[in-house]
Protein backbone atom coordinates (compact mmCIF):
# COMPACT_ATOMS: atom_id res chain seq x y z
CA UNK A 1 0.00 0.00 0.00
CA UNK A 2 0.95 3.62 -0.55
CA UNK A 3 1.97 6.56 1.56
CA UNK A 4 0.54 9.66 -0.39
CA UNK A 5 0.33 13.25 0.37
CA UNK A 6 -2.74 15.25 -1.00
CA UNK A 7 -1.88 19.15 -1.20
CA UNK A 8 -5.32 21.64 -1.73
CA UNK A 9 -6.45 24.18 0.11
CA UNK A 10 -10.12 22.73 -0.29
CA UNK A 11 -10.54 21.01 2.70
CA UNK A 12 -13.80 19.22 1.03
CA UNK A 13 -11.39 17.62 -2.01
CA UNK A 14 -8.54 16.85 0.24
CA UNK A 15 -11.18 14.79 2.51
CA UNK A 16 -12.77 13.11 -1.02
CA UNK A 17 -9.72 11.84 -1.41
CA UNK A 18 -8.38 10.84 1.37
CA UNK A 19 -11.16 8.72 1.61
CA UNK A 20 -11.16 6.71 -1.51
CA UNK A 21 -7.42 6.21 -0.91
CA UNK A 22 -8.10 5.11 2.80
CA UNK A 23 -10.65 3.34 1.34
CA UNK A 24 -7.88 0.94 -0.76
CA UNK A 25 -5.95 1.03 2.08
CA UNK A 26 -3.51 3.64 1.14
CA UNK A 27 -2.12 5.69 4.27
CA UNK A 28 -2.36 9.40 3.50
CA UNK A 29 -1.15 12.78 5.01
CA UNK A 30 -2.75 16.06 4.27
CA UNK A 31 -1.31 19.80 3.44
CA UNK A 32 -3.20 22.89 2.40
CA UNK A 33 -0.76 24.75 0.68
CA UNK A 34 2.66 24.31 -1.11
CA UNK A 35 4.82 25.64 1.58
CA UNK A 36 3.52 23.10 4.09
CA UNK A 37 3.49 20.43 1.13
CA UNK A 38 7.62 21.39 0.64
CA UNK A 39 8.42 20.42 5.01
CA UNK A 40 6.50 17.55 4.66
CA UNK A 41 8.12 15.94 1.73
CA UNK A 42 11.11 17.15 2.76
CA UNK A 43 10.52 14.74 6.34
CA UNK A 44 8.95 12.14 5.19
CA UNK A 45 9.01 9.54 2.37
CA UNK A 46 5.99 9.22 0.16
CA UNK A 47 4.97 7.22 -3.01
CA UNK A 48 3.44 9.72 -4.73
CA UNK A 49 1.76 13.50 -4.56
CA UNK A 50 -1.19 14.71 -5.47
CA UNK A 51 -0.67 18.48 -5.67
CA UNK A 52 -3.05 21.54 -6.37
CA UNK A 53 -1.60 24.46 -8.96
CA UNK A 54 -3.55 27.15 -7.17
CA UNK A 55 -3.23 27.72 -3.65
CA UNK A 56 -2.25 30.36 -1.05
CA UNK A 57 1.68 31.06 0.48
CA UNK A 58 3.29 28.56 -2.56
CA UNK A 59 1.62 27.35 -5.68
CA UNK A 60 1.62 24.15 -6.85
CA UNK A 61 4.43 24.35 -9.80
CA UNK A 62 6.81 26.32 -7.08
CA UNK A 63 6.07 23.59 -4.24
CA UNK A 64 7.10 21.15 -7.08
CA UNK A 65 10.15 22.87 -8.09
CA UNK A 66 10.97 22.86 -4.48
CA UNK A 67 10.24 19.16 -4.01
CA UNK A 68 12.42 18.31 -7.16
CA UNK A 69 15.54 19.76 -5.25
CA UNK A 70 15.13 17.10 -2.56
CA UNK A 71 13.91 13.93 -4.03
CA UNK A 72 12.08 12.29 -6.96
CA UNK A 73 8.92 11.76 -5.59
CA UNK A 74 6.20 11.03 -8.42
CA UNK A 75 3.33 13.87 -8.66
CA UNK A 76 0.15 13.94 -9.68
CA UNK A 77 -1.05 17.32 -10.13
CA UNK A 78 -4.64 18.91 -9.90
CA UNK A 79 -5.83 21.93 -11.74
CA UNK A 80 -9.12 23.57 -12.50
CA UNK A 81 -7.56 24.85 -15.44
CA UNK A 82 -7.12 22.66 -18.89
CA UNK A 83 -5.54 24.72 -20.80
CA UNK A 84 -2.70 22.92 -22.78
CA UNK A 85 -0.04 25.62 -21.81
CA UNK A 86 -0.49 24.42 -18.11
CA UNK A 87 -0.28 21.16 -19.14
CA UNK A 88 3.01 21.18 -20.72
CA UNK A 89 4.67 23.62 -18.06
CA UNK A 90 4.12 21.11 -15.38
CA UNK A 91 5.59 17.77 -17.52
CA UNK A 92 8.68 20.09 -17.97
CA UNK A 93 8.88 20.46 -14.39
CA UNK A 94 8.48 16.56 -14.53
CA UNK A 95 5.40 15.78 -12.69
CA UNK A 96 4.04 12.22 -13.97
CA UNK A 97 0.43 13.16 -15.09
CA UNK A 98 -2.48 16.09 -14.88
CA UNK A 99 -6.04 16.31 -14.08
CA UNK A 100 -8.25 18.65 -14.41
CA UNK A 101 -10.79 19.82 -11.68
CA UNK A 102 -13.94 18.75 -11.58
CA UNK A 103 -12.23 15.03 -11.43
CA UNK A 104 -13.59 11.43 -10.61
CA UNK A 105 -11.91 10.23 -7.53
CA UNK A 106 -11.55 6.85 -9.05
CA UNK A 107 -10.20 8.02 -12.02
CA UNK A 108 -7.58 9.72 -10.08
CA UNK A 109 -6.80 6.78 -7.57
CA UNK A 110 -6.32 5.05 -11.16
CA UNK A 111 -3.73 6.99 -12.25
CA UNK A 112 -2.00 7.40 -8.75
CA UNK A 113 -1.94 3.17 -9.21
CA UNK A 114 -1.04 3.42 -12.63
CA UNK A 115 1.92 6.22 -11.74
CA UNK A 116 3.38 4.08 -8.78
CA UNK A 117 3.53 1.24 -10.07
CA UNK A 118 5.39 2.41 -12.95
CA UNK A 119 7.94 3.87 -10.76
CA UNK A 120 8.06 0.60 -8.58
CA UNK A 121 9.10 -1.49 -11.74
CA UNK A 122 11.40 1.02 -12.93
CA UNK A 123 13.06 1.30 -9.37
CA UNK A 124 13.33 -2.61 -9.48
CA UNK A 125 15.57 -2.78 -12.75
CA UNK A 126 18.64 -5.16 -12.26
CA UNK A 127 21.59 -3.01 -12.81
CA UNK A 128 21.61 -2.17 -16.42
CA UNK A 129 24.06 0.05 -18.44
CA UNK A 130 23.48 0.96 -22.00
CA UNK A 131 26.08 2.88 -23.87
CA UNK A 132 25.76 4.66 -27.67
CA UNK A 133 29.09 6.30 -28.24
CA UNK A 134 29.54 9.16 -25.31
CA UNK A 135 25.77 8.79 -24.19
CA UNK A 136 25.50 6.63 -21.38
CA UNK A 137 22.57 5.48 -19.28
CA UNK A 138 22.13 3.67 -15.92
CA UNK A 139 18.68 2.27 -15.66
CA UNK A 140 19.27 1.36 -12.09
CA UNK A 141 21.02 4.93 -10.69
CA UNK A 142 18.40 6.62 -13.38
CA UNK A 143 21.83 8.59 -14.23
CA UNK A 144 22.01 9.68 -18.04
CA UNK A 145 25.68 10.78 -18.74
CA UNK A 146 26.66 12.70 -22.11
CA UNK A 147 30.61 13.04 -22.63
CA UNK A 148 31.37 11.85 -18.74
CA UNK A 149 28.59 14.59 -17.74
CA UNK A 150 25.21 13.87 -15.93
CA UNK A 151 22.68 15.23 -17.75
CA UNK A 152 19.81 16.99 -15.91
CA UNK A 153 16.66 15.59 -17.12
CA UNK A 154 13.04 15.70 -15.29
CA UNK A 155 11.41 12.52 -14.12
CA UNK A 156 9.80 12.38 -17.64
CA UNK A 157 12.12 12.39 -19.47
CA UNK A 158 14.20 9.75 -18.10
CA UNK A 159 11.03 7.92 -18.35
CA UNK A 160 10.72 8.54 -21.98
CA UNK A 161 14.50 8.18 -22.85
CA UNK A 162 14.66 4.54 -20.79
CA UNK A 163 11.53 3.30 -22.92
CA UNK A 164 13.14 4.34 -26.19
CA UNK A 165 16.09 2.62 -25.43
CA UNK A 166 14.09 -0.57 -24.16
CA UNK A 167 12.97 -0.61 -27.57
CA UNK A 168 15.81 0.82 -29.35
CA UNK A 169 15.54 0.06 -33.36
CA UNK A 170 11.62 -0.46 -33.19
CA UNK A 171 8.99 2.47 -34.59
CA UNK A 172 6.85 3.27 -31.66
CA UNK A 173 4.10 5.56 -32.21
CA UNK A 174 3.06 8.51 -30.36
CA UNK A 175 0.19 6.86 -28.69
CA UNK A 176 2.42 3.53 -27.98
CA UNK A 177 4.36 5.92 -26.16
CA UNK A 178 1.80 8.05 -24.53
CA UNK A 179 0.36 4.80 -22.77
CA UNK A 180 3.23 3.12 -21.92
CA UNK A 181 4.84 6.12 -20.75
CA UNK A 182 2.79 8.10 -19.25
CA UNK A 183 1.18 4.50 -17.78
CA UNK A 184 -2.46 5.14 -18.42
CA UNK A 185 -5.77 6.28 -21.45
CA UNK A 186 -4.07 10.00 -21.80
CA UNK A 187 -6.12 12.77 -21.59
CA UNK A 188 -3.80 14.92 -23.88
CA UNK A 189 -2.65 14.66 -27.52
CA UNK A 190 0.65 13.86 -29.48
CA UNK A 191 1.73 17.44 -29.05
CA UNK A 192 2.80 16.25 -25.75
CA UNK A 193 5.14 13.38 -27.19
CA UNK A 194 6.62 15.95 -29.33
CA UNK A 195 7.14 18.75 -26.78
CA UNK A 196 8.99 16.23 -24.75
CA UNK A 197 10.78 14.55 -27.26
CA UNK A 198 12.24 17.84 -28.11
CA UNK A 199 13.45 19.06 -25.22
CA UNK A 200 14.66 15.38 -24.49
CA UNK A 201 17.03 15.81 -27.45
CA UNK A 202 17.62 19.63 -26.62
CA UNK A 203 19.59 17.83 -23.38
CA UNK A 204 21.04 15.22 -25.32
CA UNK A 205 22.93 17.43 -27.08
CA UNK A 206 24.77 15.90 -30.20
CA UNK A 207 23.71 12.15 -29.66
CA UNK A 208 20.09 13.77 -30.18
CA UNK A 209 20.84 12.14 -33.11
CA UNK A 210 19.98 8.42 -31.89
CA UNK A 211 15.95 9.43 -31.68
CA UNK A 212 14.78 9.36 -35.32
CA UNK A 213 11.55 11.01 -36.15
CA UNK A 214 8.98 9.04 -38.48
CA UNK A 215 7.04 11.20 -40.35
CA UNK A 216 3.22 10.74 -40.01
CA UNK A 217 3.51 7.42 -37.06
CA UNK A 218 5.82 8.62 -33.98
CA UNK A 219 10.10 7.98 -32.58
CA UNK A 220 12.07 4.88 -32.50
CA UNK A 221 15.34 5.16 -30.81
CA UNK A 222 18.24 4.18 -33.42
CA UNK A 223 21.55 2.59 -32.44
Amino acid sequence: MYKILVVDDEEHIREVLKEYAEFEGHTVDEASDGMQAVEMAKNNDYDIIIMDIMMPRLDGYSACKEIRKLKPTPMLMLSARGEEYDKLFGFELGIDDYVVKPFSPKEVMARVNAIVKRNTVLSGVASEVERFEGLEINFTSRDVLIDGKKANLTPKEYDLLFYLVRNKNIALTRNKLLEEVWGYDFFGDDRTIDTHIKMLRNNLGQYRKYIVTLRGLGYKFEA
